[in-house]
């Protein structure tokens, strides 16, 4: 009796039925230009809640929020009438660490641009010093923050992927 050696890297039926693995792999899209998406939809809505915010007072928090749940809209709107179908787990969980990581990036590219070309000397001094003196309330403001920004990214385009799903739903 002679034995067969099996192929790791074909799905067998017993572990794919369907032949999902294949057909899934073969049509993976690239998603850095939804990550981009999901980019220029962020500062859009962070320039509009800027100019709002002229005439009305809104919590940080909220206007984070906000502009993350359009950003996210954006960029599942974008892939889904572009690839005709909804993210899978392993995309959406991709698209929310890319989508955040850049915003972040963002975020600290216009924090820097603040420090050199708008704050003096003396308010540098005193951002410092207070940074300095009580450095535990900042961190975890910042922790705080970028969690915020994960869990309402990552329950908004879920919940964007389900809505704008273009699969018929059977109830």
């Amino acid at each position: 009796m002679s034995r067969k050696t099996t192929d790791l890297n074909k799905p067998s039926p017993a572990t794919d039925p369907h032949g999902l693995a294949t057909t899934r792999a073969s049509t993976q899209p690239q998603l850095p230009p939804y990550i981009g998406y999901f980019a220029i939809g962020y500062v859009l809505a962070s320039a509009l809640f800027m100019l709002i915010q002229t005439k009305l007072a809104l919590n940080a928090q909220l206007v984070t929020v906000l502009s993350i749940i359009l950003a996210a809209y954006i960029a599942v709107s974008k892939f889904v009438k572009h690839q005709q179908r909804a993210l899978y787990k392993d995309e959406i969980n991709r698209l929310m660490l890319g989508g955040i990581m850049v915003v972040w990036l963002l975020t600290g590219l216009y924090f820097l641009a603040l420090w050199f070309l708008l704050f003096d000397d003396i308010s540098r001094e005193v951002l410092l010093a207070m940074a300095k003196q009580q450095p535990l309330p900042l961190l975890s403001a910042l922790v705080m923050i970028v969690v915020l920004s994960l869990v309402s990214a990552r329950i908004s385009i879920w919940a964007f992927n389900r809505l704008l799903d273009p699969a018929p739903k059977t109830l």
